[in-house]
Formats: structure tokens, sequence, C-alpha cells
């Protein structure tokens, strides 16, 4: 009989294949209704250590080890938290850069986020810098990139407005993008079609 720990993990990856098998041969926005449901009914205990997990997996790799700017992105509601990984960032002494969106183009331009400044909800109620301080793309090192969920070659289910599309295409292609997902956001395939675009690496926890 399996007990303890080992259970817990079997009925946990028996409940992320039954989640995936759900969303299988369903369209990106029956995909993407089905993961926000999931992302906002996960518990915040949940989401503050899953969170802490993926941040530690991030801090070890060596692409960030080495990037000294680094894009990160403001969480919404329910996805992998990023506040702490901002402030160990700076402590670290990198840049820090987070998106500010411009409605009129549904895109995004990178902008310098400075201790103490002052945030405001943008045009789709993501938290962005009141003073913009704008870094040029060829600037940044590494960008850490949000997402409703991913697959295992990289592909990318977003909110639907195509910003971070828009914004990786224009992104030279020697700047390393990873995203950042709870496991059950994971999922074996994700429909794509040409104005998608992929991101490098996928951290999990």
């Amino acid at each position: 009989m399996i007990r303890g720990p080992k259970l817990q993990r079997l009925s946990f990856r028996q409940s992320l294949g039954k989640i995936s098998t759900r969303l299988m041969g369903l369209t990106k926005q029956e995909i993407r209704s089905k993961m926000l449901l999931q992302l906002n009914s996960q518990k915040e205990e949940d989401r503050d250590r899953k969170s802490r997990a993926i941040k530690a997996k991030l801090f070890k790799a060596r692409v960030f080890k080495k990037a000294k700017t680094v894009m990160f992105y403001i969480a919404l509601r329910g996805e992998v938290k990023t506040d702490e990984m901002i402030r160990q960032a700076k402590k670290l002494g990198k840049t820090v850069a987070v998106p500010v969106c411009r409605k009129n183009r549904v895109t995004l331009r990178p902008c310098k986020l400075i201790d103490g400044a002052k945030l405001q909800r943008g045009p789709y109620g993501v938290c962005e810098p009141a003073v913009r301080e704008s870094i040029r793309l060829e600037d940044l090192e590494l960008v850490i990139v949000p997402g409703v969920a991913f697959d295992k070659k990289g592909r990318r289910l977003g909110r639907g407005k195509g910003c971070y599309d828009r914004f990786l295409k224009r992104l030279p292609a020697d700047i390393p993008s990873i995203g950042l997902a709870f496991d059950f956001q994971i999922l074996p395939n994700i429909p794509a079609t040409s104005q998608d675009v992929d991101v490098n690496k996928v951290i999990s926890n």
C-alpha cells in the first residue's frame, strides 16, 4: 500500500493528467477560459509556496545569473508571483524592467522599475510604473514571461490580446525568454498560429 508523500505525489500527477486530458482538442479560447478558472481557484498559500519554488529554480539558472538587465512582469491574480523575485534581483544588483502597455498599439515596451516607484493600473489592469524610463530592447539580457498555459515545446497561450507575441517578435533573437508557470499550466500541446511566439524555456513547479 502507498502511503504519505508518495501517495500525495501520485494523486497530484493523476490530477494533472486529468486536467491535461480535459483540455485536449479544445480551442485556444476554451483552454484559456478553463485555465484561468483553475488559476483563480488555486489557494493563495499554494500559489505562494509554488512561486517561491519557481523563484529558487529561476535564480539557479545560469542565464539568470549572467543577466544584468532582466525584464519581469507584475503578476495578475492567479499568476506566478514575481514581487519577491523583483526585490531579490535588485538586491543582486540587477536592473529590473517591467512591461508598459501601449493600448492603441496593443504592444509592450520595457521600462525601468525604480525603487519606491509609484505604480498605476495600465489599460488592461496590469500595474505599471507611473514614471516611465524606457529601456532599449537591445539592452535586455533576459525576459521573464507570464502565460495562461504553456506546452513542453515552449508554445505559450496568453490572455488573448497578443501583446507579448508582438513584443517577443521584436526582441533580438539572442535575448532569451523564460516562461513561469505552475505545473498544471503545462499541457502536452497548445494550438499555435504563425502569430504566436514561443519562449525558450519554461520553469514550473
